[in-house]
């Protein structure tokens, strides 16, 4: 019991069994916490309906409304550390992440590095099916956050995450200000301000094809003053 998915979901329907499943056939024994924020559409019965197949390797956290993101991961890195995982994941419900590529963050992380990104902007890296607009903002994002943090990470807002353990623990959970995109950008900061080593490993991003984007203006908006709230020392 060393490996833990955690997969936050609102209203994710047609994608929830088939990211689970997908999980599940993946070779090195991934646990997979769902933290649904009380989807409307069902989500979280589907869940509930396959646990009794996935005994043991399947659970469920659900929170009442939508509540962000950030809040969610907290929660499920709360839970994590309690139950003594090792390597700990960030991904999303919808396939834009690719599971098959969890191995090979997991490879990284157990060769040495504390914190392990799934990268669209590192050499090899890239995303597939995004209109140039949003290319646009998020390079830009990178990019505006390089330059403000000075942080090394190509890929800053990514969603896609190994952490091990001990930067969870070393990390001041309840301190995580962000919900949005600068809660991505906010935890991979503080893990670098407190030395720990961050490795991108490439990946190729495909934009869902099922359910809606959560992305908003003010999830830009938080993540472009965030920025400047980190460098200040917040």
């Amino acid at each position: 019991m060393d490996k833990l998915v955690i997969i936050p979901t609102y209203n994710e329907k047609e994608n929830i069994e088939k990211i689970i499943r997908k999980v599940f056939s993946l070779a090195g024994n991934f646990h997979v916490l769902i933290i649904d924020d009380g989807s409307p559409d069902g989500t979280a019965g589907i869940v509930k309906s396959l646990q009794n197949e996935f005994r043991d390797r399947l659970f469920i956290e659900e929170r009442k409304g939508k509540l962000g993101l950030g809040t969610a991961y907290i929660h499920g890195f709360k839970w994590a550390l309690q139950r003594d995982y090792q390597y700990i994941f960030e991904m999303d419900a919808d396939f834009s992440h690719n599971p098959e590529d969890l191995v090979r963050l997991y490879e990284a992380c157990a060769a040495g590095a504390d914190l392990v990104v799934g990268s669209r902007y590192v050499r090899g890296g890239k995303v597939v099916n995004w209109p140039w607009d949003r290319i646009f903002i998020s390079k830009g994002g990178a990019l505006y956050t390089q330059l403000i943090t000075w942080m090394p990470v190509q890929d800053p807002t990514a969603g896609f995450v190994c952490y091990k353990q001990n930067v969870l623990k070393t990390l001041k959970l309840d301190k995580i200000k962000f919900v949005g995109y600068a809660f991505q950008i906010e935890m991979k900061y503080r893990a670098w301000k407190l030395g720990f080593k961050i490795k991108e490993v490439p990946i190729t991003f495909i934009d869902r094809k099922e359910g809606v984007s959560k992305m908003s203006k003010g999830i830009v908006k938080e993540a472009m003053l965030g920025v400047w709230k980190m460098r200040m020392g917040m």
